[in-house]
């Protein structure tokens, strides 16, 4: 279960951080959730999550060509509060569960990795996109927060929508044997 996260060097020991001791369990939020959504729920959930970031990630994007910035702001920033959801429920789908196996042949297998291998590489590539977007944007810095959202956009948009595609071809069109 733990194995995935050892290897990655993370345990479900806290660990310390400047004098700081930090363990998942230590996040009573994620503990209180816990309590009602089970450890198999969480990839639907992500699903959601994801599909629902790129929802409001388009609809920002309508919003600011029809300069309606107020509305544009508050889509970009529940996207962001979402995608920060996903990824705390994510991290701790997999700190419980560990790794579930791709259990699709044939075409549908060099298919579902190029999805998952692109995916993965610019989920970790937009972290410092979105980031400089939204501190550029706040601050009303807009020619700068132009230049870097052009390219967050389709990099964001991109991640949202293969998210749904893996969970789909993971948990419902291959899935594994129980």
């Amino acid at each position: 279960m733990a194995s995935a996260w050892l290897r990655l060097g993370c345990a479900k020991a806290p660990v310390e951080w400047h004098g700081l001791s930090v363990s998942v369990e230590s996040f009573s939020v994620v503990n209180h959730v816990m309590q009602f959504v089970s450890i198999q729920s969480l990839p639907a959930l992500n699903a959601i999550l994801n599909a629902t970031s790129g929802v409001l990630i388009v609809a920002g994007f309508i919003l600011i060509r029809r300069k309606r910035i107020a509305a544009h702001r508050r889509c970009m920033i529940s996207a962001v509060i979402t995608s920060i959801v996903f990824l705390i429920s994510y991290l701790t789908y997999h700190y419980y569960h560990g790794v579930t196996r791709f259990a699709g042949s044939g075409i549908a297998r060099p298919v579902y990795f190029v999805i998952l291998i692109s995916h993965t590489f610019l989920a970790a590539v937009i972290v410092p996109f979105v980031a400089v977007s939204l501190i550029r944007g706040l601050k009303s810095q807009f020619t700068r927060h132009r230049k870097v959202a052009r390219w967050t956009f389709p990099m964001w948009l991109y991640v949202s929508v293969t998210g749904v595609v893996v969970y789909l071809m993971l948990y419902h069109f291959f899935p594994s044997a129980p």
